[in-house]
């Protein structure tokens, strides 16, 4: 998250004033959300940090939307470069998708996340940046090999990420 944000953010500015508003957006949809899990689980509210019952992450996903929310909110006020802006409005309607799907199915955040970052580097740079794809597929391996996912779990979050850069490709 942190090096594809700031890698669109430079882009969306054309050169390196977009740095700090690709740190906003990495800190809004990754960090923030990252450490109020990280937070509840040092609490006790979670048992690891995949939080496994699906039921219990509802307040994840609202917590994601309104930091990515502030963080657009902060990014208009101080006039960001419309393709950062572009990339939040992508990754908080994502994230409305994943909570919607999650009530009764549950996707894979990880991977829809890890998709969502290439599909967006690469809108905002170059295909080739799709390669990043293999990091994404080893992402995938990973929660269906920890038993966390099924195949088709991550098949669909990978799917729902990639659909994310789609509104990036016509700024």
């Amino acid at each position: 998250m942190l090096v594809g944000m700031v890698a669109v953010g430079v882009a969306a500015a054309g050169d390196w004033t977009g740095l700090p508003w690709g740190l906003l957006a990495a800190l809004s949809a990754g960090i923030v959300p990252a450490g109020y899990i990280e937070w509840e689980r040092k609490r006790g509210t979670w048992g690891d940090r995949h939080v496994v019952d699906r039921t219990k992450r509802a307040p994840i996903f609202f917590v994601i939307l309104g930091s990515i929310g502030v963080g657009s909110l902060v990014m208009v006020l101080g006039g960001a470069p419309r393709g950062i802006l572009v990339a939040m409005l992508g990754l908080w309607a994502m994230t409305v998708v994943l909570l919607a799907v999650n009530t009764v199915w549950k996707i894979s955040v990880d991977a829809a996340v890890g998709s969502a970052v290439v599909a967006l580097t690469a809108a905002a740079h170059s295909p080739w940046w799709l390669l990043g794809y293999g990091m994404t597929l080893a992402v995938c391996w990973s929660r269906v090999a920890l038993k966390y996912h099924t195949v088709a779990q991550t098949v669909a979050g990978t799917g729902l990420g990639a659909m994310t850069a789609a509104a990036f490709l016509f700024v």
